[in-house]
């Protein structure tokens, strides 16, 4: 009866490592942030957002923020004043949950409109993964990948230990 507690545990645990460890925080414009003039389109062309996922926009809270807005509001850079989606932080942390396309913008003076401050992703469910795409080998994302290979390991290495008791 141990046993078959033990084995349930130990799935239980792989499932729920399986989903944090895919998760991946995109810090919007990398080491350039949410700023003037960058090319958030560009920026995100070869990125593949899943639900799980995080956007962190950083920026200075006192010259930016971010707002989200729907279709209309990205491609129109409407700023609504009972826009209750407004970020001011500095650092804002947004979980990707549901699957779809969203949009943000800079609702400061024409960021949006004249200094390209906007931002549109698709966020795909998590049963629609794509094939992974290949390490990089120097930058920012490589970063992420040794401790979250490293996390998962030993996660796994607890459970057998789990297992054994």
């Amino acid at each position: 009866m141990a046993a078959t507690h033990s084995i349930i545990f130990f799935v239980g645990t792989l499932i729920v490592l399986a989903s944090s460890v895919s998760a991946t925080e995109y810090i919007v414009g990398d080491e350039s942030g949410w700023t003037l003039d960058f090319d958030y389109q560009a920026w995100a062309k070869d990125k593949v957002f899943i639900v799980g996922d995080t956007l962190v926009f950083k920026y200075a809270n006192s010259a930016h923020n971010v707002m989200k807005v729907n279709g209309t509001g990205f491609q129109q850079c409407i700023v609504s004043s009972s826009n209750n989606g407004t970020l001011t932080s500095g650092r804002d942390i947004i979980p990707l949950q549901t699957p779809g396309r969203k949009w943000y913008i800079c609702g400061v003076g024409k960021h949006c409109e004249l200094r390209k401050m906007k931002l549109v992703i698709t966020v795909l469910p998590q049963t629609m993964t794509p094939a992974p795409s290949p390490v990089p080998t120097i930058g920012a994302s490589a970063k992420l990948i040794l401790p979250t290979v490293y996390s998962f390991a030993v996660a796994l290495f607890g459970s057998f230990m789990l297992l054994l008791v």
